[in-house]
């Protein structure tokens, strides 16, 4: 790992966050899920500085109450604000940015993510997403969330000539997104849990 090393979390705002899972969770329950998640896996960053990025103001002001940077963004869209992080944090000096979402349960740290050059990508449990992504600045990383992002981070780091690895973690590849989930993340919440490598 050479040169600094952060952390970036994306994260809607909280009431308006998990609306798949309304059918299953009442808006309050999904605002106390969604914070719940966004901290844990903002205390898995440890020892790692995080910035959140975000377009709320109740995020921003959680964010900076736990010590986090801000960058705040105008446009929505995780993608939009995923590389609007990245280029903030590139502008401060950052050499290399863990891109973790805010819906990782079971997350407990991230620093072994960034233990190697060139990207790492860490694949959701269905290997179709990608809930962490390590990326170099400065090098035009192209991120491309939703169906099929796993595939498709892999094909630009090929087609910028970056060294990757794929890190499968049965902790930071489980997401909270529709009722099933939530299903299995309370069965798992009750003592169930992955191991991480």
């Amino acid at each position: 790992m050479t040169g600094p090393t952060a952390v970036l979390i994306p994260v809607k705002a909280f009431a308006v966050a998990k609306a798949r899972l309304a059918p299953v969770l009442d808006a309050p329950g999904r605002t106390d899920l969604a914070r719940s998640m966004a901290e844990t896996v903002l205390r898995a960053a440890a020892p790692l500085p995080v910035t959140v990025v975000c377009d709320d103001d109740e995020v921003d002001a959680w964010a900076r109450g736990l010590g986090a940077g801000v960058v705040r963004v105008s446009e929505t869209g995780l993608n939009h604000a995923v590389h609007a992080g990245v280029d903030a944090l590139a502008m401060a000096g950052v050499k290399t940015v863990v891109v973790a979402h805010g819906d990782l349960p079971f997350a407990t740290r991230l620093v072994h993510c960034a233990a190697s050059d060139g990207v790492t990508l860490v694949p959701d449990r269905h290997h179709d997403g990608t809930p962490v992504a390590v990326v170099p600045t400065g090098v035009g990383f192209r991120f491309a969330y939703g169906p099929g992002s796993f595939a498709a981070h892999v094909a630009e780091a090929e087609r910028l000539g970056l060294p990757w690895r794929s890190l499968p973690d049965p902790d930071l590849g489980w997401d909270v997104d529709d009722p099933a989930d939530l299903e299995r993340f309370a069965t798992m919440g009750d003592g169930e849990t992955g191991d991480a490598p």
